[in-house]
């Protein structure tokens, strides 16, 4: 069973294959370009490189947020393009887990994932040994170590990882109560292969609790299938999870954007800044 991941909820550009619990290969990139122009190119390098026939993969498994609104709708369109191309189902993974996950071996351990929300907050989740200790969510980094600091004892050392660490750092380091300590460069940031190990599992679980095989699955295509879940789905009924709304949303709802409708109506009419043209004399 091959599963291809994508991951652009942040910073980085991360692809990879994993085939039966080994990782065939992961191509990261964390150099500024944008994701538009790095994703396509690095999976059809990536495949080519390993040898992998597109058509030879199972499922595709992407990472849904929370995170960058650009990076994740160009890691969904991405996704969704070759599912639908190739008539595969799609397999949502939480960023933060994945996050997370690159850390599972961290025994006894709370590890954190906090990435950079800006405007003063984080999204941020928190686990142990694979259980979940906070859900994923958006908030200040003082409510967030307020929360970590009332898990109370028992919860190990904390680690942090994330974009969110430089921007945090201090806090982290004047606020916390307990040990911590904070990711090497190699774990610190998303990566692909945590994604497609966490949605290769998710694809399993699925496959059993329907009692379907991946052969059964390529045989009948997607169209066929009428048992998607919330994880596992049709490419069409993906959507990126982000949990805050978009900037422009915000301020378009707390009056701080004007709605382009109104700007274009009013720009017809000549009324400016809330008030209307006065009518031409003799009109």
């Amino acid at each position: 069973m091959k599963i291809l991941s994508i991951e652009s909820s942040g910073h980085v550009a991360s692809t990879a294959v994993i085939e039966d619990e080994v990782l065939r290969a992961e191509f990261t990139l964390n150099n500024g370009l944008t994701h538009s122009e790095t994703l396509m190119p690095m999976l059809a390098g990536m495949l080519e490189l390993c040898g992998i026939d597109k058509h030879s993969i199972d499922a595709i498994a992407v990472s849904a947020g929370p995170g960058s609104f650009t990076g994740l709708r160009i890691g969904a369109a991405t996704a969704k393009g070759l599912a639908l191309g190739l008539g595969r189902p799609i397999i949502s993974v939480s960023t933060l887990e994945a996050l997370a996950f690159n850390l599972c071996h961290a025994s006894g351990a709370t590890v954190c994932p906090i990435m950079d929300a800006r405007r003063g907050q984080v999204y941020r989740a928190a686990f142990r040994e694979g259980i979940r200790l906070i859900e994923d969510g958006a908030e200040s980094m003082d409510d967030f170590i307020d929360r970590l600091n009332g898990l109370g004892h028992g919860n190990g050392e904390f680690i942090f990882l994330g974009d969110g660490v430089p921007v945090y750092r201090e806090k982290i380091t004047e606020r916390l109560k307990g040990s911590y300590v904070f990711a090497t460069a190699e774990n610190s940031l998303q990566r692909a292969a945590s994604t497609a190990q966490l949605g290769l599992w998710a694809y399993q679980k699925w496959l059993i609790e329907h009692g379907r095989t991946a052969e059964e699955v390529l045989e009948e295509g997607i169209a066929a299938i009428d048992f998607f879940d919330d994880q596992v789905m049709d490419p069409d009924d993906f959507a990126p999870h982000y949990i805050r709304k978009p900037q422009a949303q915000r301020e378009l709802e707390s009056g701080l954007l004007e709605d382009p409708g109104e700007h274009s109506l009013k720009k017809m009419t000549g009324e400016k800044h809330g008030k209307k043209r006065k009518p031409e004399a003799g009109r």
